[in-house]
């Protein structure tokens, strides 16, 4: 594995289902990330560059609806 090279970050609640998914860059999140609650559904959703929030982050209700934008540089 070098520095460059993205790497899978996916972990897990203890019931099995997806905690959060997405890539580390050099040990730093990186790209598109996906938070979810423990019933699965999706709470927010946004990019990080090298560790830090960019471009629009989402906050989703439990029906899937979008509920807060925030934007980051």
């Amino acid at each position: 594995m070098t520095e460059d090279e993205l790497v899978e970050a996916v972990d897990h609640y203890p019931t099995g289902g997806v905690r959060f998914r997405g890539a580390n860059l050099g040990g730093q999140m990186h790209g598109p990330w996906e938070f979810f609650r423990l019933d699965g559904s999706l709470l927010r959703a946004g990019s990080f560059d090298r560790g830090k929030q960019v471009g629009v982050w989402r906050t989703y209700a439990r029906s899937g609806a979008a509920v807060k934008e925030t934007h980051f540089k």
